[in-house]
């Protein structure tokens, strides 16, 4: 198995199944393509046909884009639990993962991921404040109704999912609630987060975008 990803340092994209890979002990290999070089694409289209990251390839099955690799994932192996058992819970976490994976553009853009860098109170536009409310209400939620301490009990595709905002959390540091600052706490605990963080900050290769302070 092949996951190819780009930068650690910025690709919230790649972090979802890279993490989700390592924290449940599937085994595979892992394949760089650095962001913004003269040949990116070209590279990239080597592997994924729309030329994009994250892109898995098992036994000559091709599978892009992170909720696909994931949903992929949890049916190549039933018999860990990457989503929750239950059809009702497992419906929610779909639901929370498909928001994210379409929606919040404007912590997106405002608020993107770097964990190398530090920008506390940039980034806070009223669009992205009110995306970082509705981040926080999932999250609450969750907890409350699953009594922690991941969003569904234990961790699941959707703690991966929400990985990267943790880490724009972080690096951005927006006012939360005590149980939305508790979650993130326990995400960046997570020794997958830990290891893909402590490799993004320790790259050398740097895309001017994301490295500019706000």
């Amino acid at each position: 198995m092949q996951l190819i990803i780009a930068n650690k340092k910025y690709s919230s994209w790649s972090m979802r199944p890279w993490v989700l890979l390592k924290h449940f002990g599937i085994a595979f290999e892992e394949k760089n393509v650095w962001l913004a070089q003269p040949d990116s694409r070209e590279q990239i289209l080597r592997y994924s046909p729309t030329g994009k990251v994250p892109c898995l390839i098992d036994n000559g099955i091709t599978v892009w884009d992170s909720l696909a690799i994931c949903e992929y994932l949890a049916d190549a192996y039933p018999h860990l639990p990457l989503w929750p058992k239950s059809l009702g819970t497992r419906a929610h976490a779909r639901s929370i993962c498909a928001e994210m994976h379409s929606g919040f553009t404007a912590l997106r853009t405002n608020m993107w991921m770097n964990v190398a860098a530090h920008w506390p109170g940039a980034g806070a536009t009223p669009e992205a404040l009110a995306d970082v409310r509705r981040v926080e209400a999932i999250w609450e939620d969750c907890l409350a109704r699953y009594e922690g301490p991941f969003l569904f009990g234990d961790f699941s595709i959707a703690d991966a999912f929400y990985a990267p905002i943790v880490m724009r959390f972080t690096t951005f540091e927006p006012a939360l609630s005590a149980h939305a600052q508790a979650y993130a706490e326990r995400i960046r605990e997570v020794p997958a987060v830990q290891a893909w963080v402590a490799a993004g900050r320790a790259e050398t290769q740097s895309v001017a975008f994301y490295d500019v302070r706000p």
